[in-house]
């Protein structure tokens, strides 16, 4: 694939990280910033424009009439999403899955009513779902919640009929450390359907932690 890349970035990792795959495949990158969501880390020293969430869809429709088309981020990272089973060398236990499962549950009708991508459960006890605040956020709210015993576990998936090409669950080497650090036994992410950034870092971050990365079918 050749050509010049128009990346629509909000928070988190992903963009920075299509930005660095674009250079080093020696493509043009134009960057399309969401107020209040992207990093200005992220449009350092690439061309670029802010414009407000609400008025993305008249940035895309412009990105358009320059002759761009839509893809999906995985297009651009090769092999960055999840594989189902363990992505490192620690398994869920009985209680994990369990609360994988419940979890599973409470992610599909989240999505349905397009709320957010992921929830934590320990022990049974749901004890908080995603919603705009975003992943890194849920999971240290959910910190100051967490009971004694098994730690919980981090289940992320796609909304049900989401655009693939846009706001696809995605996890990497922060998203495995914040979840150490407050706690939690382990992340469960939709298999095919979850962008892995820094595969090799992130499964060197959990097992470390003793913490288990794995992807799952959604049914």
């Amino acid at each position: 694939m050749t050509g010049r890349v128009g990346i629509v970035a909000g928070a988190g990792e992903l963009p920075r990280r299509l930005v660095e795959s674009c250079r080093a495949s020696g493509r043009d990158v134009f960057v399309l910033a969401l107020e209040g969501a992207a990093e200005a880390e992220t449009v350092r020293d690439v061309p670029h424009a802010w414009c407000r969430i609400g008025a993305a869809a008249n940035g895309l429709a412009l990105l358009r009439e320059e002759g761009f088309r839509v893809i999906g981020p995985d297009q651009l990272l090769v092999g960055a999403l999840a594989a189902k089973g363990p992505l490192g060398s620690i398994c869920p236990d009985e209680q994990s899955n369990a609360d994988i499962e419940r979890g599973l549950r409470i992610a599909r009708a989240l999505g349905a009513l397009d709320v957010g991508q992921a929830v934590i459960v320990q022990q049974g006890l749901v004890l908080g779902v995603e919603a705009i605040e975003g992943t890194d956020e849920l999971i240290r709210r959910c910190a100051l919640l967490r009971r004694e015993g098994t730690g919980g576990v981090l289940v992320k998936v796609e909304k049900p009929g989401q655009e693939r090409r846009a706001d696809r669950p995605t996890i990497g080497p922060r998203t495995v450390l914040l979840a150490a650090e407050t706690g939690l036994r382990g992340i469960a992410i939709e298999a095919n359907g979850t962008i892995v950034l820094d595969r090799h870092e992130v499964v060197r971050a959990a097992d470390g932690a003793g913490l288990f990365v794995i992807g799952v079918s959604r049914s």
